[in-house]
């Protein structure tokens, strides 16, 4: 019988993919939650008093993160003032069995829920967008309304902070997307915990360097409740090939998230390009943060109501005109 590493007296049930570390159950549970906590205070993610939205789709991690966030806010003296936020896309067949997790989750930590809704916000759910544009750019619209729905439930609610459950895995297949793109400005904050410092809504990443894995693991020892299935749409994202390549590096080099993220870490990017980001600054049409005048929400909406969907995806110059450019000519 092996035993755990750690305390050297329970029988190890897992091999932690991280470190390869063999652990009984509470050994594990209690070297991810110093880990997160590690993080939250290297960080300084939050501060004491501060109202902060948890990011809260029902799958696992974002309620792996409820749970831990409830549970070491309570540990370690946080002080912080937690409540749950979901954003209903209106997907039939997943978004609204999903959000019944949710509320499940609201009753069991404790924490009040907020739902806003795509057709609330912009007066169009997922399944009507996917029907005028099909399922080409359909994650395109999807992303770009999701932050904003976000930075507007949480404006709502009078937050300091969102919490978002991106994990390990997701930053690593951010960075390699920026590289395959070429986009250094991104490429040089992907791996930053804290988003949109300076704003009024940071996003903050507890589970930077967390796997994905683990985080499956904590919650089925765990026996939390949360959603499995899988967005109908997410097959026909690109965002898919860079997951499937880093599954295939962690198979043969289970470091190998971390030190696509180490890597990035210490890019340096040119002073010019830095010079060239743009400043976040105020949209002028809905007044939420954009790097443009005009937000790409607006610009989106804009392209659905006026029956124009795809302008607001065109990827080269020359199709980068207005709307009302468009019905002029």
């Amino acid at each position: 019988m092996r035993l755990c590493c750690k305390c050297n007296e329970r029988r190890a049930v897992l091999r932690r993919p991280k470190t390869g570390e063999q652990h009984c159950r509470e050994c594990f549970y209690l070297a991810l939650e110093d880990e997160v906590h590690e993080t939250i205070v290297k960080y300084k993610l939050f501060k004491p008093g501060e109202r902060v939205a948890i990011g809260a789709s029902g799958g696992k991690d974002s309620t792996v993160l409820a749970h831990l966030m409830s549970l070491l806010n309570e540990r370690h003296n946080y002080g912080l003032d937690l409540f749950l936020l979901s954003i209903d896309e209106g997907i039939s067949g997943y978004r609204d069995d999903s959000l019944e997790t949710v509320k499940r989750n609201e009753i069991q930590y404790g924490l009040m829920l907020k739902v806003v809704s795509y057709k609330e916000l912009y007066g169009w759910t997922m399944d009507e967008i996917v029907k005028e544009i099909g399922t080409k750019n359909n994650c395109t619209f999807c992303g770009v309304f999701r932050r904003q729905a976000l930075d507007r439930g949480a404006d709502m609610m009078k937050a300091d902070k969102i919490a978002t459950g991106h994990n390990a895995d997701d930053v690593a297949e951010t960075v390699l997307l920026n590289l395959i793109r070429g986009d250094l400005p991104r490429l040089g904050r992907c791996t930053n915990p804290i988003t949109g410092e300076g704003s009024t809504l940071p996003r903050v990443k507890p589970f930077k360097y967390t796997y994905e894995k683990e985080i499956v693991m904590y919650a089925y020892f765990k026996k939390l409740d949360y959603f499995s299935t899988e967005c109908i749409y997410s097959p026909f994202a690109a965002r898919g090939l860079a997951r499937d390549f880093v599954k295939d590096l962690e198979a043969t080099r289970p470091s190998a998230i971390l030190d696509l993220i180490r890597s990035a870490e210490q890019f340096r990017i040119p002073d010019i390009v830095q010079q060239e980001m743009p400043h976040p600054k105020r949209c002028e049409r809905c007044g939420y943060l954009s790097s443009q005048k005009v937000c790409k929400a607006c610009v989106l909406l804009e392209g659905l109501n006026k029956g124009l969907p795809r302008l607001g995806v065109s990827r080269t110059r020359k199709k980068h005109v207005t709307i009302s450019q468009t019905e002029d000519s």
